[in-house]
């Protein structure tokens, strides 16, 4: 089994309102990268994300990215030693709805790498969602969901 994954979600606006949900690093850190992330994703960029439960920025490569439509992003696997994939597929359904579809592929074909590829279909589906919530109703699902690193034990 080759691990890969689609998730996707309708979200009531336009286009270029959800394109730049994930392409401006403001509108980003509002519901997704809790900690911030240092800048746009334009094609070829190299920019940090960070969230607040989880230790530390980490490198995202923007390796292709089109206005309103496409942004693919790499990034080195939870396990090291190699890179996944992850391509963002806007489709404008009408003029107030758009289709955002996110695969993420790469993972090897080991425990770790399939364990990892569960853990990140779960985190971009909580992610389609909160960029729902923000956009459609300007709530941050991630806020108070996630205790921060420091506030975080171990069992």
């Amino acid at each position: 089994m080759i691990p890969k994954f689609e998730v996707s979600i309708i979200i009531q606006k336009p286009i270029a309102e959800v394109f730049d949900s994930v392409y401006n690093p403001k509108k980003l850190a509002g519901y997704f990268t809790t900690a911030g992330a240092s800048a746009p994703l334009n094609e070829g960029a190299t920019v940090q994300w960070e969230f607040a439960d989880f230790p530390g920025p980490f490198p995202v490569h923007c390796k292709q990215m089109t206005q309103n439509k496409l942004i693919v992003l790499e990034w080195e696997a939870s396990e090291g030693g190699y890179n996944t994939q992850t391509e963002f597929v806007f489709e404008a359904i009408n003029s107030n709805e758009t289709k955002v579809k996110v695969y993420e592929t790469g993972w090897k074909e080991t425990e770790k790498g399939i364990l990892s590829s569960y853990q990140n279909c779960m985190g971009w589906s909580q992610m389609v969602c909160a960029m729902k919530a923000y956009l459609e109703y300007g709530i941050n699902l991630r806020k108070g969901a996630y205790k921060p690193l420091s506030e975080q034990t171990t069992a």
